[in-house]
């Protein structure tokens, strides 16, 4: 794609809780024309986000937490999702075991990578690694909750994988990345 895109300028909109830039670029389409286009997207850095699973229970961990995106158009529940959060200066697996430790409450060992897709390329820059690992009730080593410092607020929800299915059916699992891993795990279950 080098050949095919030249960067006029960047202007930066927004540095603040992430970067929204603006950027004018000529762009070559596969008949050969060259057009110009202006593009914005916004940059918070890449992310991690985990289901773990209880194959003895069929069970899953799930966060429910307010979103201010969600509820600024019109979603007024808070949203029910898989354990997630930015990479910040660590690898995705560092990350996810931080993040499930902190807003979980679980200390996780046997996590399996599933693939890193990018989660809305129209404009956001993130790509969120996806993982799975098995849990059981021994492996709690706090009541979780998130980082009060952060200003988070989270509620743990461990429930069966079939309710999480429903959920999505009837419209209480709205978050993409958590509908992703539910149905995921549902085709491909992590065996005893």
């Amino acid at each position: 794609m080098e050949d095919r895109v030249r960067i006029r300028s960047e202007e930066v909109l927004s540095d603040d809780w992430a970067v929204l830039k603006k950027t004018v670029l000529d762009y070559r389409r596969r008949d050969g024309r060259w057009e110009t286009q202006t593009r914005q997207t916004y940059d918070r850095g890449d992310g991690a986000v985990i289901l773990p699973f209880d194959p003895q229970r069929s069970t899953v961990l799930l966060v429910r937490q307010f979103r201010f995106p969600a509820y600024a158009v019109g979603y007024r529940e808070p949203l029910i999702e898989a354990c997630a959060g930015l990479l910040d200066e660590n690898d995705p697996e560092t990350a996810i075991r931080k993040e499930a430790e902190e807003e979980l409450g679980y200390h996780l060992k046997d996590i399996e990578r599933l693939f890193a897709p990018f989660m809305s390329p129209g404009s956001v820059t993130e790509r969120l690694w996806f993982f799975t690992a098995r849990y059981s009730p021994a492996d709690r080593i706090s009541d979780g909750g998130g980082s009060p410092e952060e200003g988070e607020d989270i509620e743990v929800l461990e429930m069966p994988l079939d309710e999480a299915l429903a959920g999505i059916a009837d419209g209480r699992i709205v978050d993409a990345k958590t509908i992703i891993l539910i149905q995921h795990l549902k085709l491909s279950p992590i065996v005893g």
